[in-house]
């Protein structure tokens, strides 16, 4: 077999040329597309696709037979492949949706878009800051001519258009913190996150160098693979799986950039489960936009929940993935009104944008540059816990120091 660095550099020099000449949609603007990892996100993103209007799957390529045979279940049609190169062969492909582990991101990311597909990517975007670089080449190589949609679905949602609206600057004066959380609880002797290890887990059904990439070689373990979350190879923890979401969403309605210092903290203080990423943690983040933005997460107490709080010197506006609300802060809008977010969010307004993008050029509500960002403060926090320190961005060098 062709090795990954091999393929991407073929691709990347006179083949990309060839195969990144624009897709012609099947009939009637259908959009076919193809999906590479179908585990359970990769499941949820196929029926999302499949259950908006004029779509049709094409390919599926998984690297574990179960999940290859499981997919026929949603999309009997669809090829099957062992090894994703396939998939993004076959001219019958359009889109390719990327649920993979987050360490395989930019390597089926710039494959995809060197060869011309257009190309939703599940969160967080990059594992690495040099990842995230080679995936913003890929992209300045294909130019504008590819929809390039980020999984951060909440930028698709109705709270983004009450969130402009609450956000103006005599409504919220000047925005110095914003504090957001992310609780979960499972019942005792069920660990968050925890997944089965099936008895047809074994080298046979499972192309393990496929699963490693580029991360440190190491034997074939059915625990590493179906338990990728728990290892730093291959995962961000908590960070990359919920704060990027949360991120995100206030990176895009406020525009906020990389911040300039990330400092975090916790460890592993319930699931003494062979896990290595946090399983309480905060962080602290240092905006150039002299803002404090902070984040804090357990997986031992739901009472917190999901909130995120952004506290202005006229207003606050507070947030759950449910409701989007403003109150003034009477100090200095003695005669403000509360007010409650009313724009509606369709269940699959994320897909349907990307779908719209590739049809009709529409704007993307999730692009490169807003995944990038958020990319690079979900790795310096990620560096910062790992390193004991306080991180620094050095927007120069494009680098953590």
């Amino acid at each position: 077999m062709q090795s990954r660095r091999n393929f991407i550099g073929n691709m990347a020099t006179g083949l990309a040329g060839t195969l990144a000449a624009p897709n012609v949609l099947g009939a009637h603007n259908r959009v076919r597309f193809g999906i590479i990892g179908a585990g359970a996100r990769g499941t949820e993103l196929l029926r999302d696709a499949l259950a908006c209007a004029n779509t049709e799957c094409t390919g599926v390529a998984d690297i574990y037979s179960r999940r290859l045979e499981e997919s026929r279940a949603i999309a009997p049609n669809a090829r099957q492949h062992s090894d994703y190169r396939r998939l993004l062969e076959d001219p019958a492909v359009d889109a390719v949706l990327i649920a993979t582990p987050q360490h395989l991101h930019a390597e089926h990311f710039i494959a995809a878009l060197d060869a011309g597909k257009h190309i939703y990517v599940e969160k967080t975007m990059a594992f690495t800051v040099d990842q995230a670089k080679q995936m913003r080449a890929a992209v300045e190589r294909a130019g504008s001519k590819r929809a390039i949609q980020i999984g951060h679905q909440f930028t698709s949602s109705g709270h983004a258009a009450d969130a402009a609206h609450f956000l103006q600057p005599d409504l919220m004066g000047k925005v110095t913190f914003i504090q957001a959380r992310m609780y979960r609880n499972t019942p005792h002797g069920k660990p968050q996150w925890a997944r089965p290890v099936y008895p047809d887990m074994t080298p046979e059904n499972i192309h393990w160098q496929s699963f490693v990439g580029d991360s440190p070689e190491i034997g074939f373990d059915p625990q590493r693979f179906v338990n990728w979350r728990y290892f730093w190879d291959y995962s961000g923890g908590g960070v990359f799986e919920n704060m990027s979401h949360q991120l995100a969403f206030w990176y895009k309605t406020m525009a906020l950039r990389i911040p300039r210092a990330v400092t975090m903290t916790g460890g592993i203080y319930l699931w003494k489960d062979g896990r290595e990423v946090p399983d309480t943690m905060t962080v602290a983040m240092e905006h150039e936009e002299e803002l404090l933005f902070t984040w804090d997460s357990g997986f031992g107490n739901e009472r917190l929940s999901v909130t995120e709080d952004v506290m202005g010197t006229a207003g606050t506006i507070s947030r759950t993935p449910q409701t989007i609300r403003y109150a003034p802060e009477k100090k200095n809008r003695p005669d403000g009104n509360e007010m409650t977010g009313v724009t509606h969010t369709d269940p699959r307004a994320h897909m349907q944008n990307f779908l719209d993008a590739i049809r009709s050029n529409r704007e993307l509500n999730c692009p490169f540059d807003l995944g990038y960002r958020v990319s690079i403060a979900c790795r310096m926090a990620v560096e910062s816990y790992r390193q004991q320190r306080t991180v620094r961005w050095d927007p120069a060098r494009e680098e953590i120091v």
